[in-house]
């Protein structure tokens, strides 16, 4: 992470278009790249498609709430700060959104000079603690601090596109990702999309992961990609 901001990615999850239009304006002048999104359903693809430094959700939001996708989120494994915002302003509803990852709340309405200063002070104190940051899928485990996958208990050595490719399955669990998006986010482009590096390298990770051949972690989805189910 970079000390300055001007290289820090903000996802700004809001229903209110009055908001959704001056919020990306106020963070990218203070020099973080914003990418935004109207509803839950809509911000939890954004993240799974390139997870953010630091989030910030309204409640109030629709397809899924702001509390259903913090929780979402902290469920698949990212860690990075969310920040909440709601015209809610009851302890309950503070205690909602912590309870659900939340880590820190605003209350509309805001000076705009505050919501600055509490996305500076969130960054700041960023940290993946190991432990905190694992995710588990029925009996294997993936911690992205330490790099350390397990499955039934036993340590899997991986090599680091193995890694690469297993994090990005499992941050993504129970949605069907395409060759083509492993290719992106895997290997950055940096394949031929004609080769089958991808299948190949799913069989690695088949070969490795799985005891029970006639049950994959992986399954192949026909003509649309692969899958990791709980």
């Amino acid at each position: 992470m970079s000390d300055g901001p001007s290289i820090e990615s903000v996802l700004v999850v809001e229903d209110d278009p009055d908001l959704l239009a001056v919020l990306p304006r106020i963070l990218s002048t203070a020099g973080y790249a914003v990418r935004t999104a109207a509803d839950g359903e809509d911000g939890l693809n954004k993240v799974l498609d390139d997870a953010p430094a630091l989030a910030i959700l309204d409640v109030g939001l629709p397809k899924l709430n702001g509390y259903e996708l913090a929780r979402e989120l902290r469920a698949r494994g990212y860690q990075f700060p969310v920040l909440m915002l709601t015209a809610r302003v009851t302890v309950d509803d503070k205690v909602s959104g912590l309870d659900a990852g939340a880590d820190d709340y605003l209350a509309k309405p805001f000076e705009y000079a505050e919501l600055l200063a509490r996305v500076k002070a969130l960054l700041r104190r960023s940290v993946i603690t190991a432990g905190s940051s694992t995710m588990r899928i029925r009996d294997l485990s993936v911690d992205p601090a330490s790099r350390k996958v397990e499955r039934g208990g036993k340590v899997i050595e991986l090599t680091q596109k193995e890694y690469a490719l297993l994090e990005y399955l499992v941050r993504n669990s129970g949605r069907i990702v395409s060759r083509q998006m492993i290719s992106e986010h895997v290997w950055k482009h940096d394949v031929d999309p004609l080769t089958n590096v991808v299948d190949v390298y799913i069989n690695y990770l088949r070969k490795k992961l799985d005891e029970d051949k006639h049950n994959p972690l992986i399954q192949t989805v026909r003509g649309r990609g692969y899958v990791i189910k709980e």
